[in-house]
């Protein structure tokens, strides 16, 4: 019995199955293979030709270069510094011009700090102390300015105290200023000049408008009527990111500027046009209102008449931007468009090979389909195996169902 078996198995290896069509009379699955049928060819029409423009060749390899370039002047008048007029050369860093930038808009200066001993900052844990035992010589203060001498220092009367310490002195001050100091750079402009290209298809363009009019960039501002307009306020950029500038500029923040393209090729390239985004990066919260802001330390250097370095500290508060560029372009190409019309056609077969199931095993009389469907034929029977004619055509077999 075994052996008839795996004989029956082995020469079913030779069966040739072939196709054989069968006309169902079920309306129910005569209607979902027409539903499924219209979904596939509306999913490949409104999809992926309409939406997704499956008929495109695209290039994601975009090559950007961003050059960034602020304009405005702030006067202060502090204790540090006197009356002070701040331009560009003050206030940006870096200034060579770049994609990520950074506008000083609250500082806190330290000015004349030499190297010498003095008292570390009592708002540090760390360098308070009871004795001189508690101030380990050579040791660095942990986030602190120096490194400690070995010696506490106390006011008179008081029980505890501060060690001292090898340092820039004196040492930074904690306070800032309630009001950021540049607040007016709410009106400095930044111009921001992005060319790209698309290698793949040889296609440049910039977001500047072309024009001989000298005097369009000096008097023009961005706005959605004026795309082509790279001159930026920086209040409104803050105010389009969520953000109060006058907030932003006392603690310091992050602002991104997104540009980004996607051109359709196959149309004029006067659309393809740039569209700006703006958002802030640096998550303040509640939560995070401890850590919240940007700042970070600098100073100027000076040698005095003697000789000696000394120094200007200065805590700078401010607005970080980072613009960001990116995009896609896309080209009509006949190999993506037969690609996707042949994935059609295949989810096409899908739908039927679905239909077929549901025709063979899900429905009342799937035994009484499965075998019309299905027919084993020997080459030694003597029946026909022609299906019937009509008027001496051949046809499909006919079944009605239900």
């Amino acid at each position: 019995m075994g052996q008839v078996a795996w004989k029956a198995l082995f020469l079913s290896l030779f069966d040739y199955k072939t196709e054989k069509y069968v006309i169902a009379k079920n309306k129910k699955v005569g209607v979902l293979y027409r539903v499924v049928q219209l979904s596939i060819l509306a999913y490949l029409v409104g999809w992926v030709f309409v939406v997704k423009k499956g008929y495109q060749d695209t290039d994601t390899s975009l090559q950007s270069s961003v050059i960034t370039k602020l304009k405005g002047v702030a006067f202060t008048n502090t204790s540090e510094l006197g009356e002070r007029i701040w331009d560009v050369a003050d206030y940006v860093i870096p200034p060579q011009g770049e994609s990520v930038f950074f506008v000083m808009t609250n500082l806190i200066v330290t000015p004349n700090q030499r190297q010498a001993t003095c008292a570390e900052s009592a708002s540090i844990p760390d360098a308070l102390c009871d004795k001189d035992t508690d101030c380990q010589e050579g040791e660095a203060v942990v986030a602190g300015n120096g490194v400690k001498t070995g010696r506490c220092l106390k006011d008179r009367g008081s029980t505890r105290g501060t060690c001292e310490i090898l340092a820039w002195c004196p040492v930074e001050k904690r306070s800032k200023p309630k009001k950021p100091l540049l607040g007016s750079a709410e009106n400095f402009t930044v111009y921001i000049k992005n060319s790209i290209r698309f290698p793949k298809f040889k296609f440049s363009k910039m977001n500047v408008l072309a024009t001989n009019n000298e005097s369009y960039l000096k008097s023009c501002r961005y706005s959605q009527e004026h795309p082509y307009c790279p001159i930026f306020v920086l209040g409104n950029i803050v105010r389009w990111a969520g953000g109060n500038f006058q907030e932003m500029a006392s603690e310091g923040g992050v602002i991104g500027i997104q540009i980004e393209w996607n051109c359709d090729l196959d149309k004029a390239p006067s659309e393809c046009n740039p569209h700006y985004s703006f958002s802030r990066l640096d998550n303040k919260s509640a939560e995070t209102s401890i850590s919240s802001g940007y700042n970070f330390r600098f100073a100027k250097y000076y040698r005095d008449a003697q000789g000696v370095d000394y120094r200007t500290l200065i805590k700078a508060y401010g607005i970080r931007f980072d613009v960001m560029v990116n995009g896609k372009a896309g080209k009509f190409n006949i190999i993506p468009t037969i690609i996707n019309i042949s994935s059609g056609l295949a989810l096409m077969g899908a739908g039927a090979f679905f239909c077929d199931l549901v025709l063979l095993y899900l429905i009342k009389k799937s035994n009484f389909y499965r075998g019309k469907k299905y027919e084993e034929v020997k080459s030694n029977s003597r029946k026909s195996l022609s299906s019937p004619t009509l008027n001496g055509n051949q046809s499909p077999e006919q079944l009605d169902g239900l």
